[in-house]
């Protein structure tokens, strides 16, 4: 089994209540740091699971037997120059160069913030890129792909729907 990292940022339960972390340790979610950031609960897990989709569903269904509200998960699929540099390994500069076309053609376009200073791309388009170009594996393409589908199906689904759990796992056998 591999460890594998991510966040679940989750609302609806009160921090200073007695128990509360003892709830989330009885959910099983023994494996993930608690925080309370800016109005909503942060449970960064490090969970040990044959692979991710299976990593984040189990820690999806451990999270509402707390009785808390699940938002998201991330990492978000939003990102900037540095967040490509450092998710990917690559430099920063290697990545600039990628966005202007200098070193090969056909990176992604940015989809928010595009005539800022500081455009923002979709993780998933990029890993799909980067693999295409060999430099990333396609561990990394599953993993933003999952992440986010289980952020599209939060966002359009009753989040207690058995579907979550088949969605992810699906995605897990996807090519790249």
């Amino acid at each position: 089994m591999k460890t594998h990292e991510f966040t679940i940022v989750a609302s609806g339960l009160d921090p200073e209540a007695d128990g509360y972390e003892d709830r989330f340790f009885e959910a099983g979610c023994d494996d993930a740091t608690l925080s309370f950031q800016k109005g909503v609960i942060i449970a960064e897990f490090a969970r040990q699971a044959v692979s991710f989709s299976k990593a984040v569903t189990t820690a999806y269904k451990d999270i509402l037997k707390t009785g808390a509200k699940i938002e998201r998960v991330e990492p978000d699929y939003l990102v900037n120059l540095s967040d490509i540099a450092e998710r990917s390994g690559l430099t920063r500069q290697a990545i600039s160069l990628y966005t202007k076309a200098e070193r090969g053609s056909g990176f992604p376009n940015p989809v928010a913030r595009v005539t800022s200073n500081s455009p923002l791309w979709d993780w998933l388009e990029v890993t799909e890129w980067l693999h295409a170009q060999a430099k990333i594996d396609r561990e990394a393409v599953v993993e933003a792909r999952i992440v986010k589908e289980a952020n599209r199906f939060l966002e359009l689904h009753d989040e207690q729907s058995d579907n979550f759990t088949r969605r992810l796992e699906l995605l897990e056998d996807a090519g790249p």
